[in-house]
C-alpha cells in the first residue's frame, strides 16, 4: 500500500475539521448538516450535553452487549431477520432472563415487578 494513503487516512478530511475548544474537537459540522436532515425527516435530535461524554455510555454498553452477545453470531439474510433476531434479543432475554449487575444481579423485569411490589 502506497504510503501516503496510510498517512492520509490518517488525518480528517479539511472540511470535517474543527477548531478546538478547550483542548477537545467538536465536528459542529458534521451535526449541523446532521440535524437539518433530521429537521427534514421529521426526526428529534437527540445528542448529549455538551462536553459530557457520559451522557450516552449506557446506551453505547448496551450495543457493545447486543454485538457481543448476540449479532456476532448470526450473519443475516435480510433486514427482517435481523430484526427479529434483536426484537427476541432485547425483549426476551435482555429485558425478561439477562441479569444486570447493576440491578442486583436480576433482570430489569424482576427489577420492575419488584420495585412495583415494594411501591404498593
Amino acid at each position: 500500500m502506497p504510503v501516503h494513503l496510510i498517512y492520509g487516512a490518517q488525518e480528517p478530511a479539511p472540511t470535517c475539521r474543527a477548531k478546538r475548544t478547550n483542548g477537545s474537537v467538536r465536528y459542529c459540522q458534521y451535526t449541523s448538516d446532521y440535524r437539518v436532515i433530521q429537521e427534514q425527516f421529521g426526526l428529534k435530535t437527540s445528542m448529549s450535553r455538551k462536553g459530557n461524554c457520559y451522557d450516552n455510555a449506557p446506551m453505547e454498553s448496551f450495543w457493545g452487549t447486543l454485538k457481543n452477545e448476540s449479532l456476532s453470531h448470526y450473519r443475516f439474510n435480510n433486514r427482517d431477520e435481523a430484526i427479529s433476531v434483536i426484537r427476541e434479543y432485547i425483549e426476551i432475554f435482555y429485558n425478561r432472563q439477562r441479569c444486570h449487575s447493576r440491578l442486583g444481579n436480576i433482570s430489569p423485569a424482576a427489577f420492575r415487578e419488584k420495585y412495583h411490589q415494594m411501591a404498593a
